[in-house]
Formats: C-alpha cells, structure tokens, sequence
C-alpha cells in the first residue's frame, strides 16, 4: 500500500511540476521526494493504527546491544540505498547533456517506470523475508527454488502489462505531454524501459535474497561493483553514441550485473 501510494502521487506530481509548472529536474526531484513522504506516512499510520505494539516490541526502549547490532547489519542497508540514488542521479547528469528534450522524455519514462518498479521491488522485498524464514526453519536448499518461483511469478503479474505499455503507448505519454516530438523521442527508450524488466526482474529478487541471509554487506559491495560498472559504461557510451535508447541500455548492465553477483553468492558462498 505504500509503495502504490508513491507511485500515485509521484505520477500526477511529475506532470503538475515538470510540464504544469515549468520546473524542469528539480519538478521531478520535488515530485519523488513528495512520494516518498506521503509513503512513510501510509506506513506509520498502518504500524500505529494497525500492528499490536505489545507483540512486535514497538514500545519506546533504549537497548544499547540490541542498537548496536541492528547498527552493524542495517548500515550497510543505507549505503546500499544511497549508492542507487547516486546511480539515478548519474544518469540523469549523463542525459541531461543530449538536451532539454531528451530530459524531459527521460523523466517521463522513469515516471512511468515506477509502475514497474513497485512489482519489482514488492516481490523482490517479499522473497529477502521469505528467504529469512526459509534459513531459520533450516532450509538452506530451498532459497534458489524459491527465487525461481517468484521470478515465475513476477513474469506472470508483469509481461501481460509491458504489452499493454507497448500497445498503448501514446495514450501513456499523453499522460505527461501533447508534444509530438517529445512522443517521438520517447518511444524508443520506452521500449527499450519495458523490455529491462525482464532483467530487473530476477536481478532484484537475487539480490534481496542475498539481504534476507544477513549479508547486507555483500549486498552493498554487490552494489558498489555494479555502480562503478554503471558509470564506466555512461562514460564510454557518452563518447561516441548521443542516443537517448542507448543510454537506458545502461540499466541492463545494472540489473544483469547484479542478479549475476547475487546468484554466484546464494549458490557457492555458505550462509
């Protein structure tokens, strides 16, 4: 329910700010960081209203071992979110010089993306719990089964909406914008979003299986590897290549990278 709020606010928040109101990057920058308060404040008022308190300890206490270890593992968590903040940020300086244009089609298309994302990131976040109970029950073997299953899964809820994306594209970008260039512009890197949900897919599952062992270090320095891949590849790219599909195709490298990292982990690394 929090993330469906972020995507509905950061839809019509996007196109308020960026086109409504002229504002440019920093409408998007508004509009997401907009989203995401009115997500924390869905999720404080379903732990406050809803969660029995007794049951889950969310009484007011100060253990200092206890914070010291949710330290130590959630840490790594926070440099992990970071870092992919930075990768957005990097590629949006990386666009932002092929043009006011390719700009504006990219903030669209990461809007839309979001939809997207929120199937991602509630399985993959699902499956690092799922993964969490499979290791306390003793059921180490059935970590990868489980992954498998909930790629499966996200295949079957997402595939029937990218067609659909693709179908109807122009009423989509219609949403945010009447210009025809901007529609133009925008339909490659469209396509080209869409299709990597084939691989973000998988490759955020991975990785949240990883989290849910404990290893949020790995998981960090996972992240850290695939960032500096990232950036090697916009910088290479920016070199000789000023098109704006092209550039998305970093995204593959991201999320392909990452799965890669996170299955040679889950399959060979004791835990």
């Amino acid at each position: 329910m929090a993330a469906l709020t972020a995507v509905l606010v950061n839809i019509p928040g996007n196109w308020l700010l960026i086109f409504h109101w002229d504002m440019g990057i920093a409408g998007a920058a508004i509009a997401s960081s907009f989203a995401e308060a009115c997500s924390l404040a869905v999720l404080a008022i379903h732990a406050l209203r809803k969660m029995d308190k007794r049951f889950y300890g969310l009484s007011w206490s100060f253990d200092k071992a206890v914070l010291l270890h949710v330290c130590r593992v959630s840490v790594w968590s926070m440099f992990h979110s970071f870092i992919g903040v930075a990768s957005w940020l990097a590629f949006f300086v990386a666009v932002e010089h092929l043009g006011e244009m390719e700009l504006a089609a990219t903030n669209v298309i990461r809007s839309v993306s979001t939809v997207f994302f929120v199937i991602v990131n509630s399985l993959a976040a699902t499956t690092g719990s799922l993964v969490s109970n499979l290791l306390g029950a003793g059921q180490k073997r059935q970590v990868i089964p489980l992954c498998n299953c909930v790629v499966r899964l996200g295949y079957a809820i997402g595939f029937p909406l990218v067609i659909l994306a693709v179908i109807f594209y122009r009423p989509i970008i219609g949403i945010y914008t009447e210009s025809t260039a901007l529609m133009q512009i925008a339909h490659l890197p469209f396509v080209v979003m869409l299709l990597n949900y084939i691989f973000a897919l998988p490759g955020y599952v991975y990785m949240n299986s990883v989290t849910g062992t404990g290893a949020t270090r790995m998981t960090f320095i996972f992240q850290l590897i695939t960032i500096v891949a990232y950036q090697i590849y916009l910088w290479s790219i920016s070199c000789f290549s000023t098109s704006l599909s092209v550039y998305w195709t970093a995204e593959y490298l991201y999320v392909i990278l990452l799965g890669l990292l996170s299955v040679i982990y889950l399959k060979y690394k004791h835990y």
